[in-house]
Parts: structure tokens; C-alpha cells; sequence
């Protein structure tokens, strides 16, 4: 069997001393003026590789987005395909943002269509609305295949609330009836691996780190994947919320902060992947150190 998706990531969380995530967002206007040659798939994939190349050996993981691809049809599914095969190579995780979720049938064809082959990556964000039945094709297909699946839980998006907040007549939230869920679902002997973390973890948006630190309550055995630091607003003691005290069990996540970091004017002249790359290092250095400072 494969090993365990969640040990993994902690293996290499522990080689590079930091747990931080780099998402792939390639928006073709917002490239390097020397990808920009019109053939706009060609300009994101150059992107998401030089990405790759900057960060591997800095980051212990890249999370894709499948939008930024999907939208160009099958040319730019190929191209995602040869991203997340470079990340891989490169000795990264990789945690493909594609928000998958339906029931029966069709979810197991998500499943295996994103988990399944060659190509894919370590690990999915998927969206539980449709409750257990819907995220079982998903667990299974992890737990078969040493993959693992982040489920959305509490979003780090500023509306998020108007749907997650809602409570229930004893006043318990959305997202507390959701993360207990996905603890009951993800604590399944068969999905926890050597380090106590289940193959099944949580996304918890670092813009609400109360929320953050009862959902941590909640769901023990998750590991917690962890966007809006950076460009969303969120600050390192933020994402230091969603860590349990000995500073394990969440990956914190930036995304246009470190990948479009040659637009500030402090990197000015500067090659583009060396921007990355240096954005990178300094995101990584700052959620290290607030980690430590909250244990």
C-alpha cells in the first residue's frame, strides 16, 4: 500500500522546516511580459513550471488551482497535468484545488478523475455539502491510493460567513456542524495514519482565527489547510491559529503574494522566478517563526 497521504506531507513539512503551501494561479494578464506572446496556455504552463522550479526545495508543497487551466478546455487540462507532474518530480506535494463534490456515481468518477492516473496530484480540495455520501468516493479512492482530501469547512472569503455562520436552534454553526462531520468521517482507523492525522483534512481560511482555533477543537486528527494569508489579509499569527501546540497539523497557503511578488516595486529589475523564489523563502520564514512563537 502507498504511503499514508497525511505522513507524507508531515515528512516533508519536516525536511524543509516550514509548513507552507505555494498556490499556482497563473491569470495570463498578470504574467511576466516576456511569457506574453499570445499563446496564452503555453505562457501559463511556462509560469506554473518556473513556479515549480523557484520553489522546490523551499516549500514542502504547490496547490494548483484547476481553474486558472480548466478554463483554456483540454490544452489547458494538459497543461495542469504537466505542472503537477514537475511539482512531483521536484520532490513536492501537491494539493490540487479543484472543489469537486456530487453523490454516488459521479463522485467516484471525480474521485478517480483527480486522483486516479499518472498525472495527479497528492491530494484534492473537495466540497462536502452533499454530507457523507458524497465525500465517500472521495475518502475511498485516498485511502486506496495513499491520497488525501481537504474538505471545505470555514472559506476564507469575506462572505463566507452569511452561509458558514448559520446556526442552528442551540445556536451551534454551520461550520461546526460541517468540521464535526468531517472529524466523525476522517477518524476511521483505516484513514489515520502513523502520525495520528487522518488522510481526510479541513480547509480553514486564516481570516477567522477564532473560528480557526474552535474548529481545531473539533477536528484533532485533521490536517487543516490553510488559505488567506498574504494578499487576503491574513497575517503569520493568523494562520498560527489552526496549529495544535506542538506545532504540527496545518499547511498555510499563499498564493498571489509570493507568485506575482516581481509586481512590487522592492523587486524591481529582478528576474521574475528569483522574485518567486525570494518571496517564497520569506513567506516560509514567517509562518515558521509565529508557529514557534504560539507553541
Amino acid at each position: 500500500m502507498a504511503e499514508h497521504f497525511a505522513d507524507r506531507l508531515l515528512a516533508a513539512i519536516g525536511r524543509v522546516g516550514s509548513p507552507v503551501c505555494v498556490g499556482i494561479d497563473p491569470a495570463y494578464d498578470r504574467l511576466p511580459d516576456e511569457l506574453k506572446n499570445g499563446d496564452e496556455v503555453a505562457a501559463i504552463e511556462a509560469f506554473g513550471l518556473g513556479i515549480v522550479e523557484a520553489v522546490a526545495g523551499r516549500v514542502p508543497a504547490v496547490k494548483p488551482q484547476i481553474a486558472y487551466f480548466e478554463r483554456y478546455g483540454s490544452a489547458g487540462v494538459a497543461a495542469y497535468e504537466k505542472v503537477v507532474t514537475a511539482a512531483q518530480k521536484a520532490g513536492l506535494i501537491v494539493i490540487g484545488d479543484v472543489k469537486r463534490g456530487d453523490i454516488g456515481s459521479t463522485a467516484s468518477a471525480y474521485a478517480d478523475g483527480h486522483l486516479l492516473g499518472e498525472n495527479a496530484p497528492d491530494a484534492i480540495t473537495v466540497n462536502g455539502y452533499f454530507g457523507a455520501d458524497g465525500l465517500k468516493p472521495f475518502v475511498d479512492t485516498a485511502a486506496d491510493t495513499g491520497k488525501g482530501i481537504f474538505v471545505l469547512v470555514r472559506t476564507s472569503n469575506p462572505s463566507a460567513a452569511a452561509i458558514q455562520d448559520f446556526a442552528d436552534a442551540v445556536g451551534k454553526k454551520f461550520y461546526e456542524h460541517i468540521a464535526e462531520q468531517v472529524a466523525k468521517i476522517g477518524s476511521d482507523e483505516r484513514l489515520i495514519g502513523g502520525s495520528g492525522y487522518s488522510c481526510v483534512g479541513a480547509v480553514v481560511g486564516a481570516t477567522y482565527p477564532d473560528e480557526a482555533r474552535r474548529l481545531r477543537e473539533i477536528m484533532p486528527q485533521q490536517i487543516f489547510l490553510v488559505p488567506g494569508y498574504g494578499a487576503q489579509g491574513a497575517s503569520a499569527d493568523d494562520c498560527a491559529a489552526s496549529f495544535k501546540a506542538d506545532g504540527t497539523g496545518a499547511i498555510v497557503n499563499a498564493s498571489r503574494s509570493v507568485i506575482y511578488a516581481f509586481q512590487n516595486p522592492e523587486y524591481a529589475g529582478m528576474d521574475w522566478k528569483k522574485t518567486i523564489e525570494t518571496a517564497a523563502k520569506k513567506f516560509a520564514d514567517d509562518i515558521r517563526q509565529s508557529v514557534e512563537e504560539n507553541r
